[in-house]
């Protein structure tokens, strides 16, 4: 990238030379194969590598950026190990011109002679993601194979143990190793033979289901109310009714016997007790006939002592007659009571009557339960749009006009440990505009890094998405764009990014689908700069980012 370097990160390095590179970078370690030899204006003069980020100094020599930052390092006064000339720090600077060449020097694949393709350096890691010819690792979990790309396919199809694979009972996907113990020991569709053998191979879901009709499993005799305790097996229950026909009308026919000579004795000890009333009534009617006749025989004073006692002692007999009574009379009703089933039917019927009321309320209880649900399906879709609307109003509240984007990140070690998790690799920003009816722009950052900068850096790139008047406007897009990490400590030492859009480059053309290739810095700030509490990049979890797009000579519609 054309830039200067942040002061935390390669000291005062005075820019000396502009020029638009793209985002193109390389691995500083892997050993490249050049289609042409090498140039000696190429390699760094430290440590004889092909130049990465090269630098220039005073003497006219490049070095890589860690290269020279190694030689301050290693002594107070560095010198050029070529000419042995100070180097003085003021006077070097980024040579984004022998970057270009370099970035654009042709290398062959490193599986050559498999793979004959030939890029260049700065292309030459998304090749390697797309190169057929590159060995990777099995995507199965658990799997550890290492395959070339062009046979992944099959790999996965036809050949991995950790490949899943349909059960062929009940369709669910298993993992090939472990489909013999699902179908034995969980698949619900699976057929095992019944356990009462009876050589029927059944479901294994069904297996109790169809206990309840296995001719092979034992059951009780239909009869064992009767007295027959056999036990047989179901298809040899008709053999065995058809067989005991004889002892089983005998059985029902002895209890038959036993229920009516009970209802005869309870009939005889009924009518016994009436007799016993009877009696009792008419001793009851004697005492009063005596009761009176005596009423009249000492109707006297002079008799009216003997008489008194008289009557006390009919008195008594009477209350104790008429206490045996009530309870031969309540003796009685009882008995007959049990023979009575008038109330057992007035009972049944109430019941009958109050199930029917009960079906009524479950049939008007489904009715409603029905158009509730169709209310809270049409809150469901009310609330969706409600929320929809919610946030396009939030969007178009804070979208920028004027080619220029602050971008607050906030809660950042949640999201950076999202990223280093591999759950949300990057985040998005929302869209900015060049104008009303100019270019619609977003910034996309990677927190835990991506490409070179995977693990080490925050990546930030530069998105051109489709907006609403592209077919009125210039394309490809040309403008300079600054990529800023905000300083929040007021001293304005940001961290700034500049380069102008490579009008070859696909990232910059009119974008076919919702956007392009995001076009930036895979190195744009390391974790430690960022992270080192003595800085002030990040404040309360937070931190800000600015894209500015250069509006000079870019007509407004």
């Amino acid at each position: 990238m054309a830039c200067d370097e942040p002061a935390a990160l390669s000291g005062s390095f005075t820019r000396q030379n502009s020029s638009n590179t793209s985002s193109l970078d390389f691995e500083p370690d892997a050993d490249y194969r050049f289609v042409d030899s090498l140039e000696e204006r190429y390699k760094c003069a430290y440590c004889r590598r092909v130049l990465r980020n090269p630098h220039q100094t005073g003497c006219g020599h490049r070095f890589c950026q860690h290269c020279i930052l190694a030689l301050r390092e290693l002594n107070a006064v560095p010198t050029c190990p070529v000419d042995k000339e100070t180097i003085k720090m003021h006077e070097v600077f980024k040579d984004n011109c022998c970057k270009r060449e370099v970035l654009n020097l042709h290398v062959f694949c490193k599986n050559f002679p498999d793979c004959n393709s030939k890029v260049i350096l700065g292309r030459y890691q998304e090749h390697l993601l797309q190169c057929l010819f590159e060995s990777m690792q099995c995507t199965n979990d658990g799997c550890q194979d290492q395959i070339l790309r062009k046979d992944l396919k099959e790999h996965l199809s036809q050949h991995c143990k950790f490949r899943e694979e349909r059960c062929q009972y009940c369709n669910t996907y298993v993992v090939l190793m472990n489909i013999k113990n699902h179908e034995k020991n969980d698949c619900p569709d699976y057929p095992v033979p019944c356990l009462q053998n009876c050589s029927q191979i059944i479901l294994k879901k069904e297996i109790e289901k169809h206990h309840t009709v296995c001719p092979e499993a034992e059951v009780d005799c239909p009869y064992k109310q009767y007295g027959c305790h056999v036990k047989v097996k179901r298809g040899k229950l008709a053999e065995h009714e058809n067989s005991a026909l004889r002892e089983h009308m005998l059985q029902i026919l002895d209890k038959n016997s036993r229920l009516e000579e009970q209802i005869s004795d309870l009939y005889k000890s009924l009518e016994c007790k009436e007799i016993k009333i009877q009696q009792l009534a008419d001793a009851i009617q004697k005492c009063e006939k005596e009761f009176r006749q005596y009423t009249q025989l000492y109707g006297n004073n002079s008799n009216l002592m003997v008489s008194t006692q008289a009557l006390a002692s009919h008195l008594d007999k009477s209350a104790r007659l008429e206490s045996q009574v009530k309870q031969l009379i309540q003796m009685a009703n009882q008995q007959q009571s049990k023979l009575d089933l008038r109330p057992l039917f007035d009972t049944i019927e109430n019941v009958k009557q109050k199930i029917a009321l009960m079906e009524t309320y479950d049939q008007r209880l489904v009715v409603l339960e029905d158009q509730s649900s169709k209310h809270d399906l049409q809150i469901n879709i009310h609330k969706a749009q409600l929320n929809k609307n919610e946030e396009r109003f939030k969007l178009l509240e804070g979208t920028c006009y004027n080619g220029k984007l602050i971008w607050k990140i906030t809660d950042y070690k949640l999201k950076k440990k999202e990223a280093v998790e591999g759950r949300v690799l990057s985040i998005a920003s929302q869209p900015f505009y060049t104008s009303r009816c100019g270019y619609r722009l977003c910034a996309r950052a990677y927190l835990n890094g991506d490409g070179s900068g995977k693990g080490t850096h925050i990546s930030l790139y530069f998105v051109v998405m489709r907006g609403e008047f592209d077919s009125l406007l210039l394309w490809p897009f040309k403008q300079k764009v600054t990529l800023m990490l905000l300083d929040q400590s007021g001293k304005k030492n940001h961290i700034v990014e500049v380069f102008r859009a490579d009008p070859n480059s696909s990232s910059f053309k009119r974008p076919d689908g919702e956007m392009n290739i995001a076009s930036g810095c895979p190195r744009f700030v390391p974790h430690a700069v960022l992270e080192n509490t003595k800085n002030t990049y990040i404040r309360d979890d937070t931190l800000f980012l600015k894209v500015v797009v250069d509006l000079t000579d870019l007509e407004e519609l």
